[in-house]
């Protein structure tokens, strides 16, 4: 549930944030709030995340290598900066894709854990109406993240010098895929859809 609260607060306590503390208007990716006064809540919080990630502990062997997996690539994401937006030197740049590869990877892992890890049940207890419901909303999380996944390559392979880049099309896909993995981990953990009779 830790890791669920941590994800949907991240987009919102970071624009809220930089607005209060710094200067209106977002910016134009989440990674991109490791340039303004937000750089150790985003860094601290994908750190946080991956704590509670290498922690995680499911039904066999592949769940605990999938989480040490995801922590391995959040904290990546975090201690490598994306390229800053004015000016980057080439060591940047570099660094930059780097950021990217880790950023990518979690994303993936997250969407294995919504489509495989999370799915798995007790072969010698009975489905209920909110496990299969539960189910549902991992499938639905999967492929959304997939697909916030897929719109951000096209667009920074085809889309990104055109005029769609006002828009901040990556901060909007990236909060869309964190808040959805968010959502699956809050599920997850049975605060939301749990079963009947449990405390």
């Amino acid at each position: 549930r830790a890791i669920g609260v941590l994800a949907l607060c991240l987009p919102f306590v970071l624009v809220i944030g930089k607005i209060l503390l710094q200067s209106p208007g977002i910016e134009a990716s989440i990674s991109g709030y490791y340039y303004t006064v937000m750089r150790d809540v985003f860094v601290g919080t994908l750190c946080a995340i991956g704590i509670f990630l290498m922690s995680y502990r499911g039904y066999e062997r592949a769940d605990d290598i999938a989480g040490n997996m995801a922590c391995f690539f959040v904290v990546g994401a975090a201690l490598f900066p994306t390229t800053p937006a004015r000016d980057p030197s080439q060591l940047q740049i570099i660094v930059g894709y780097v950021h990217y590869g880790f950023a990518a990877a979690f994303f993936l892992n997250l969407a294995y854990f919504c489509l495989v890890l999370f799915r798995k049940t007790d072969p010698s207890k009975p489905m209920t109406l909110q496990k299969i419901q539960r189910n549902r909303v991992y499938v639905i999380c999967g492929y959304l993240i997939l697909l916030c996944i897929c719109l951000l390559a096209v667009y920074g392979i085809f889309l990104g010098d055109t005029v769609i880049a006002r828009l901040d099309p990556v901060f909007w896909l990236e909060s869309i895929a964190v808040i959805t993995f968010g959502t699956s981990w809050l599920v997850k953990g049975e605060a939301l859809l749990r079963d009947d009779g449990e405390i």
